[in-house]
């Protein structure tokens, strides 16, 4: 598994939990995850909720290799959304130009 650190990640888990979270560090067995959310479905759409309720929200947590299913690099709305859910801070949509 390739994960770049400092990169916000969307992880699917075996047992079909879906996560977005930073990757902060890399070992043979383990990904560290920094503030890590679950995906879960609500009355809008799709929202983000901790994936942890009784831990340090803001401490790593790790996560073992063998559990992932699949990753990919989370797309740009979700990225935003996912640090305005962790940090407060808002990020601006970014200008899409149409060319003909």
């Amino acid at each position: 598994m390739n994960f770049e650190i400092n990169t916000i990640y969307t992880i699917k888990l075996n047992s079909g939990e879906e996560l977005v979270s930073k990757v902060t560090a890399v070992t043979e067995t383990d990904v560290t995850l920094h503030d890590p959310l679950s995906v879960a479905p609500g009355p809008q759409g799709v929202g983000l909720i901790p994936s942890l309720f009784t831990s340090d929200p803001k401490g790593d947590t790790r996560l073992n290799k063998s559990s992932i299913a699949i990753y990919a690099v989370t797309d740009e709305s979700v990225r935003a959304k996912y640090i305005q859910a962790t940090s407060n801070l808002i990020v601006p949509e970014t200008k899409k130009l149409i060319l003909g």
